[in-house]
């Protein structure tokens, strides 16, 4: 049984942050807790946000972590019920975003956070008490404004994911304005997890064929423009353009993503200081050259349809591509580059065959297979 559902409103214009107020009216929310990080704060897009809330923007959690923690949502509820606060706006990255989902749960749901991880059964605890939020991206990457799941490392140092439909946003604020001046390292890191996404979700063997589509567009946009909004941070349609190619890929991974994010949770969770984004470009390649082998990526001939929607002439030519894109995007070509050790290969591996997205890869990869591609991504 294939379950295909795209449940949340979507604003997408320069200039669409003018919304936020009658987004917040339309679903509830009068008093919500603004979740952001240091770093959107000091560049002043929090306040564009709160300029446009006006009173009801004062209430705000800025420490957001670069991966979200347990431990940061813990003070953000603090802050929240502090507040009496009645929803979330996320104003930032996918980190921020997440840890504002962390919030919906933990704020109106009894009990520790890591009781409502995927993986721990939890999706079907989390009810229709989260609470309301409202997402407004101000990096083009995880798309998390529109996808129903978090990613947030638990106490115990796991990277878990959190998924409900109760977690999707009310409303998605795109407004590419947000993104340009995004350092051009950050443009390059979150522009390859939006393409990560758009590639395994697309390889994915689930049935989804709206995905595929929206996937596979949003490789072609992606592809197409991230070294252009890298090289100039001012170039405005580069920069929409990469936040479609973000949107898209979040929408599409509803129907599962693979071994790129079983490896990237994992070593993710060993070591909170790599860059999310940076592991999947990484592990890209060799995921892909392992995935060439699945029968349902050969049956529809889905290596070849990605190439041409890459420009590139034959399906052999993806994995290297991938590579080649790293190395011009100025990003580690190597886990060796990123302080990786061969010594953590067990524990991630172990992670990876733990993660929720280990079993929709189109190609069920066994502890060898992990190593192997782990060497690969040396």
């Amino acid at each position: 049984m294939a379950l295909i559902s795209y449940l949340t409103q979507i604003q997408f214009d320069f200039g669409a942050i003018a919304l936020l107020p009658e987004e917040c009216q339309r679903a509830g929310i009068r008093h919500p807790l603004l979740v952001t990080d240091a770093g959107v704060r000091a560049a002043g897009v929090l306040q564009r946000a709160q300029d446009a809330l006006g009173p009801a923007g004062t209430a705000v959690f800025d420490g957001t972590p670069s991966n979200p923690t347990e431990a940061a949502v813990r003070a953000a509820v603090g802050l929240y019920q502090a507040h009496g606060c009645d929803g979330l706006v996320a104003v930032g990255g996918g980190s921020s975003i997440d840890l504002a989902k962390g919030v919906a749960i933990a704020a109106t749901h009894p009990g520790p956070l890591t009781s409502y991880a995927t993986i721990e059964g939890g999706s079907a605890r989390i009810t229709d008490r989260a609470a309301p939020l409202i997402a407004v991206p101000t990096t083009a990457g995880t798309g998390s404004e529109v996808a129903r799941g978090a990613i947030i490392i638990v106490d115990d140092g796991r990277k878990l994911g959190f998924h409900s439909w109760h977690l999707m946003p009310k409303a998605a604020i795109c407004d590419p304005e947000l993104t340009i001046g995004l350092p051009p390292t950050l443009t390059a890191a979150t522009g390859m997890d939006a393409i990560a996404h758009c590639v395994e979700t697309f390889l994915s063997a689930a049935f989804n064929p709206p995905a595929d589509g929206i996937a596979l567009d949003g490789l072609a946009r992606g592809w197409a423009h991230i070294e252009r909004a890298t090289r100039d941070g001012g170039d405005r349609e580069a920069r929409r353009q990469m936040m479609s190619a973000s949107m898209q890929g979040a929408l599409a991974f509803q129907k599962g993503l693979g071994c790129v994010h079983s490896l990237s949770h994992s070593l993710g969770g060993a070591n909170p200081r790599l860059h999310h984004g940076t592991l999947n470009a990484v592990f890209l390649p060799a995921v892909v050259a392992f995935n060439a082998g699945a029968e349902s990526v050969q049956r529809e001939r889905r290596l070849e349809r990605m190439a041409h929607a890459m420009g590139l002439p034959a399906a052999a030519d993806v994995a290297p591509a991938l590579r080649d894109m790293n190395a011009r995007l100025g990003l580690a070509t190597g886990l060796a580059a990123m302080g990786v050790e061969r010594s953590m290969f067990s524990r991630i591996i172990s992670g990876a065959m733990a993660d929720h997205c280990h079993k929709t890869n189109p190609r069920l990869a066994s502890a060898d297979d992990y190593r192997a591609m782990l060497e690969a991504s040396m």
